[in-house]
């Protein structure tokens, strides 16, 4: 839980403590030819979501090696033309890291490789499992040995395991539960999912007869991909050389959708955020039965929030935008992409949570 701004020192608080830890960025491609080269500038796009590591897993079909490359930094830090070039293929999956479990290290860094018994898989994850803990201890005791200390690993040995009674990957998924997002790619298919209460986005888009998943609609906009629809909660979406094919292996639940999505990490991109629950959330927090109002400006800054009623709106305050960067308050854990972060006179910007910048805001915007 995260303390109120007068109780905590924001540059000496670990980042466990001083920021919220939800969010990775996903991106995936099946069908192009410059699939590695599409997944870069996806990432890229996605950069907002996470600075710790950057990865990149290539395939060229069944009978082919996946070829992978992955490091700590930025995306542009960690590819250039020469590790792009060395990533043939067809199919790939790109993964940034914001930590949520593990710690910030090579070995954590996504995506994750194996090669089982169904073959190479390759696996990227956003989010987090509540059972963890449960299934890691289960799976050591039947003998599987752990890399990395990432709950994302304990996927990919479930996906790995042989099948049982006529056991998938679908069975496999039904016994993960918590908040994620996954993109998993295997010699034949490329599998997008999202948790039955759809804490954590995905969407499906198209460009030139491939197609394309991005936790974010803002990395379709940077390759000019087409946005199909989102990926719905509980939803398992196979892509392979027949087309899609969609899956629905978990229970019905409600939807819960991440408010973090909102105020924190989205770029407000995607159709769902411009319509219906932005005007939700202003009739509940501005009724017009409450006296008029001279100006109307959104706290923390929104770049497409409206007036409520006749009321004018005014940009009440702003914060530096990026792409490619360092997210709008994250602050990355090692040197070389905090160096990136900082600004000509030297203050590190994006290092405060919004809630922390919300309150000064306000009495700010109160006594003027």
């Amino acid at each position: 839980m995260i303390s109120p701004p007068d109780q905590i020192d924001i540059d000496q608080a670990p980042d466990s403590v001083a920021f919220p830890q939800h969010e990775c960025g996903l991106f995936g491609v099946f069908g192009h030819p410059n699939a590695a080269a599409l997944t870069y500038y996806g990432l890229f796009a996605l950069q907002h979501r996470g600075q710790e590591s950057a990865g990149i897993v290539t395939s060229n079909g069944p009978g082919t090696s996946f070829l992978m490359h992955k490091d700590m930094g930025l995306v542009s830090q960690v590819f250039g033309q020469d590790e792009l070039a060395k990533l043939k293929g067809t199919r790939a999956i790109g993964h940034t890291r914001y930590s949520t479990t593990g710690t910030s290290t090579i070995k954590n860094a996504q995506p994750f490789v194996v090669d089982c018994v169904r073959g190479q898989m390759a696996i990227a994850h956003n989010g987090n499992l509540i059972n963890a803990d449960v299934l890691r201890d289960e799976l050591e005791r039947k003998g599987s040995i752990f890399q990395t200390t990432a709950d994302s690993e304990i996927i990919l040995h479930l996906l790995a395991q042989p099948s049982e009674n006529g056991g998938n990957v679908l069975a496999a998924l039904r016994r993960i539960e918590g908040a994620f997002s996954l993109v998993i790619m295997s010699e034949r298919e490329l599998i997008a999912v999202r948790d039955p209460f759809g804490w954590r986005p995905l969407a499906l888009g198209k460009l030139d007869g491939a197609y394309v998943v991005a936790s974010e609609t803002c990395a379709f906009d940077l390759i000019h991909a087409e946005f199909i629809r989102e990926i719905e909660p509980g939803e398992v979406l196979i892509i392979d050389e027949n087309g899609l094919r969609s899956e629905r292996p978990f229970p019905d639940e409600r939807p819960a959708f991440c408010m973090f999505e909102y105020v924190y990490f989205a770029k407000l991109c995607r159709p769902r955020l411009r319509r219906g629950t932005k005007d939700s959330l202003r009739t509940r927090l501005c009724p017009q039965s409450l006296h008029r109002p001279h100006i109307f400006a959104a706290q923390p800054a929104h770049p497409r929030f409206r007036r409520p009623g006749k009321t004018k709106f005014n940009q009440g305050n702003g914060r530096r935008k990026t792409r490619g960067g360092c997210g709008r308050f994250n602050r990355p854990r090692h040197d070389g992409a905090r160096a990136r972060c900082e600004s000509p006179r030297g203050r590190r910007e994006g290092s405060a949570h919004p809630g922390q910048l919300s309150a000064p805001s306000i009495r700010l915007s109160l006594r003027h």
